[in-house]
């Protein structure tokens, strides 16, 4: 279960320091958790499972798939979920603009993104 959850971490591309603080537990404990000095609580599973929609099965056992199939809204709210919750500060502004466009600048973008291809 330890590769595993190092294996998620690095699925969900999250350096160990922010995905401890995600998971309330501090970076050493998570390292050691990761080089199997301590073993994997029902707490970070439970909190895993919440958070990044994993599926706890798959994180306990190894069987079925890392995640729980999301449909493309809850896709999106996790996702925004965790930009927001990160230090990436491009990342949260891009998203801010991108929710205040208006319509006619949507179609502005489609425009030059297509433009790109």
């Amino acid at each position: 279960m330890n590769e595993r959850l190092k294996q998620l971490r690095k699925e969900l591309n999250m350096k160990q320091g922010d995905f401890a603080t995600a998971l309330s537990i501090s970076q050493g404990h998570l390292s050691d958790i990761e080089n199997n000095r301590k073993e994997v609580s029902d707490r970070v599973i439970s909190i895993c499972s919440l958070k990044f929609n994993v599926n706890e099965e798959w994180l306990r056992t190894g069987n079925g798939e890392m995640f729980n199939p999301m449909s493309e809204d809850e896709e999106l709210d996790l996702y925004v979920g965790r930009i927001s919750g990160g230090a990436d500060e491009f990342k949260k502004n891009l998203i801010k603009t991108l929710c205040k466009l208006s319509e006619d600048e949507w179609d502005v973008l489609k425009k030059i993104i297509s433009e790109m291809k």
